[in-house]
């Protein structure tokens, strides 16, 4: 392990121990703000990005990292950039729920770094403690709290209706979100199963170890080809669009990049060039992740006749 990705490793294992003795507590539902992307901020997030704050002036005064509530920090001219999401599943950490990870992605400083800049990620379960982490070119390595392996399963899956799969619904227009996925919900909802676990990361690793064959998560690519829609997602998201930002899909799209796990953009093109320093509209992406590349064609089709559909 090289010394960015044990730093990344470090930094997520003391933000899962500040965080876990406020799962499940009604103080941890608290708001007390507002992120830089919009989402509201409970108090469990703000507990987790004091620590991270203290953490990075102490120990990487010369890193800068941009989180979900505070945005960007640190070093002007810095030697590394994180991409940090310190609770990825706030919503299910708050209510005592495995669903919940410490999400840290490392890329390389620039103008403008994109997810083709990530050189190290690591992904840990805040419950559970299952750790996933990887570097360019250095492969996947999941394990256990213990220091078990954790196996990397993907599903062998080709079939819609047998899918098991993860949408998210938190600032999605319900209907406008039902109609695109309509049809991949009535193929899947009784032979397979439909989950929305409440954060992508969680649901993402899933897809690593077999437990989940597909992540679809459209809202943007819905905007894209239906401009006008954006209004209803600005309607559900109190004036903003909340659908996933880089700093949920860093670290993950760089574990699945290693593991040779399929994760694109809803039309299938590849999420290299998206920027990584940002949270509103403009820097959000709808992915796709599934267990092989036969699946991900399929679940593209089936996403894209969806998307036509709405006729906006």
């Amino acid at each position: 392990m090289t010394d960015i990705l044990q730093e990344l490793t470090t930094l997520c294992a003391g933000l899962r121990d500040v965080v876990q003795p406020f799962l499940g507590l009604h103080a941890a539902r608290a708001h007390v703000g507002e992120a830089v992307g919009g989402d509201v901020t409970f108090e469990i997030d703000e507990v987790a990005e004091r620590y991270l704050e203290e953490y990075m002036r102490l120990r990487r005064p010369g890193w800068a990292y941009y989180s979900e509530d505070r945005g960007l920090q640190g070093a002007a001219d810095p030697e590394l950039v994180l991409i940090v999401d310190p609770i990825d599943g706030t919503r299910p950490a708050a209510a005592g729920l495995e669903s919940a990870c410490v999400s840290i992605a490392a890329a390389r400083p620039g103008p403008h770094p994109a997810m083709a800049d990530v050189v190290a990620g690591v992904v840990q379960e805040i419950k559970g403690g299952d750790l996933f982490a990887a570097e360019r070119g250095g492969g996947l390595v999941m394990r256990r709290t213990s220091g078990a392996p954790l196996a990397f399963a993907p599903s062998p899956r080709t079939d819609l209706e047998g899918l098991f799969w993860n949408t998210g619904l938190r600032g999605r227009p319900l209907l406008l979100l039902a109609r695109a996925i309509e049809e991949l919900v009535d193929a899947s909802s009784v032979g397979g199963a439909v989950f929305e676990l409440g954060s992508a990361t969680y649901a993402i690793t899933r897809v690593l170890t077999g437990q989940l064959d597909a992540y679809v998560d459209i809202g943007p690519a819905i905007i894209a080809a239906h401009p006008a829609a954006e209004a209803e997602f600005r309607r559900v998201g109190n004036g903003h669009v909340l659908c996933n930002s880089p700093y949920d899909l860093a670290a993950a799209w760089l574990l699945c990049r290693e593991a040779g796990v399929p994760m694109t953009d809803a039309d299938g093109s590849s999420l290299e060039h998206r920027p990584l320093l940002g949270s509103d509209a403009d820097f959000q992406i709808a992915c796709i992740v599934s267990g092989n590349e036969t699946l991900q064609d399929a679940l593209i089709a089936v996403v894209q006749r969806g998307i036509d559909r709405l006729g906006w």
